[in-house]
């Protein structure tokens, strides 16, 4: 395996070194106006497309995050040791980290669009920490240190890998590497420079037969579990938005005794068992409520909120064509005026021409403006019903909700009531010595006087309610969060929507004063445009 520049002192990538490559990709002929153009005003890193950065000794990568754009990177033939800091090349389809130091695959997870990958000539022992890049067309991890050819199973999951370079690594000279590449990797069409020997295909699919079977099985069972993960988790989003989550079952019951430690003493007492089963299930009932109520008014809550966005980019759809087609009328009333001062040069035709275009323009403007204002009055009284909508419905979930978490207390309540009478009375019994039921050393320590006991039992009830209370403010803050950020997101967004609109018309009103002063300039004679420069200007 060749060692790339080891004679060399290594650098690093300095602004320096970044200013020189990005010049040397830019046009180099003097004679060529781009050139001169790039010259004098650089070239700006974000919209660089490719960039070279190949022998120069780099030691590690870096300052390449203003490269947004960058699709082709090439960082071969020099001394990296690490993949790292290429985060923010998301549109990188091309990157050649061949003839470095590299001995794990690493730092690609964001390259999503990566579809040629080159780390020949590395010190790789090991394919991994590739899943997220999907789109590989193009793989060369030839002459490397890759000795086991289990590693091919992890490349199956790159369905559009069409290219494959695996030469000169240990396990290219096992006998049966061909065939066996051929076999699992069935989409193949080249592999180390050559087209896939079908011959050798067909051997291997006979030859690995069963573990072939094998372990599309469990590739199978893995895109199971995968989706089933992806559906719960989709699920478990969505029971966020209906701020309900976790409410669906027993776990505000085990979230409370999860953080209570004299519950688990407490638990030993006679006939306990059967009172907290009692009290698990009562409360899951109220928390179902709540589930489903939260389900219910999520579906509710979507609605209004599809219908608030149909209903106003429709109401601006409608406001853009109107301008449309106020604009349109203009310009074709305008193109017969500039056709009429095309043949005259009498300045005062053309002074006439001119007052009249500026009278159409500015009548134009100011029904476009009254246009924009019917708008924002229109938007403003949709965004306030939609806000009272909203908070009626949030209002009532909310109160309904409260509703429920104050059976969830009064419920704790009853329970501590009961648990208190089971605790007096075994404390009666354990002074009687009339207890039949043997109960732990750490148990018998609460029965050493009533206050003690109580001490206990009132502080198991403390936490209780404290966690129902909490989860009862955490629901309640997050809905009046998710309220208050969707309006105002909504109102800021009409006031960027408001000025961009009004910005278009007042550039629009400035380039067709533009377009009168180029027709003048061109169209009329020294005299007349002498004449003009003396007047206002449009």
């Amino acid at each position: 395996m060749r060692e790339p520049n080891d004679t060399l002192e290594p650098s690093v990538i300095d602004e320096e070194m970044l200013q020189r490559a990005v010049e040397e990709q830019g046009p180099q002929d003097p004679e060529n106006p781009a050139a001169s153009i790039a010259k004098a005003e650089g070239i700006q890193r974000e919209h660089v497309r490719r960039l070279r950065l190949d022998f120069r000794k780099i030691l590690k990568i870096d300052h390449l995050w203003e490269f947004t754009c960058l699709t082709k990177l090439q960082l071969d033939n020099n001394v990296i040791n690490k993949i790292q800091g290429l985060e923010s090349l998301t549109n990188l389809v091309w990157l050649d980290l061949s003839f470095n130091h590299i001995e794990v695959i690493e730092g690609l997870n964001t390259l999503l669009k990566l579809e040629n990958l080159s780390l020949y000539n590395n010190r790789i022992s090991v394919i991994e920490n590739m899943d997220s890049l999907v789109h590989l067309q193009v793989v060369s991890l030839g002459n490397n240190l890759l000795s086991q050819l289990d590693n091919i199973v992890y490349l199956r999951k790159f369905e559009n890998l069409r290219t494959l370079n695996l030469a000169g690594n240990p396990f290219c000279k096992d006998e049966n590497y061909k065939a066996l590449i051929a076999a699992y990797l069935q989409g193949l069409v080249y592999l180390d420079y050559r087209l896939v020997d079908e011959a050798a295909r067909e051997t291997g699919l006979v030859r690995y037969q069963d573990a072939l079977e094998e372990l599309r099985h469990e590739e199978e069972e893995a895109t199971r579990a995968m989706e089933a993960k992806r559906r719960a988790e989709e699920e478990l989003q969505m029971h966020r938005e209906a701020f309900v989550e976790f409410l669906n079952g027993p776990y505000l019951f085990d979230s409370m005794y999860a953080g209570d430690p004299e519950a688990a003493k407490l638990a030993c007492l006679p006939g306990l068992n059967t009172l907290l089963d009692s009290y698990r299930s009562q409360q899951v009932v109220l928390c179902m409520q709540m589930f489903e109520l939260g389900l219910q008014q999520w579906e509710r809550r979507k609605a209004e909120v599809d219908c608030f966005f149909e209903c106003y980019q429709e109401a601006v759809a409608d406001n853009r064509k109107r301008g449309a087609q106020l604009v349109n009328d203009f310009q074709g009333s305008i193109r017969e005026t500039l056709a009429e001062m095309q043949h005259s040069t009498e300045p005062r035709v053309l002074e006439a021409q001119r007052n009249q275009f500026r009278e159409d323009l500015s009548q134009l403007c100011d029904t476009l403006l009254t246009v924009e204002l019917q708008l924002v009055n229109q938007l403003e009284d949709i965004i306030k019903e939609f806000e009272r909508n909203v908070s009626e419905m949030i209002g009532g979930f909310l109160e309904t909700l409260q509703g429920i978490f104050t059976q969830c207390r009064d419920l704790e309540n009853q329970h501590h009531e009961k648990l208190q009478e089971i605790a007096l009375a075994t404390l009666d019994r354990v002074a009687k010595g009339t207890m039949e039921q043997e109960m732990p050393d750490d148990v018998l320590a609460l029965f050493v006087d009533k206050d003690t006991l109580q001490s206990a039992v009132g502080a198991s009830h403390d936490i209780h309610l404290l966690r129902i209370d909490n989860r009862e403010d955490e629901l309640v803050t997050r809905v009046n969060k998710w309220v208050t950020e969707l309006m105002k997101t909504i109102q800021n967004d009409e006031v960027k929507r408001n000025r961009k609109r009004m910005a278009e018309i007042f550039h629009y009103a400035d380039y067709m004063k533009e377009q009168m002063r180029e027709t003048l300039d061109q169209e009329t004679g020294d005299s007349a445009r002498k004449y003009w420069r003396t007047g206002e200007h449009l």
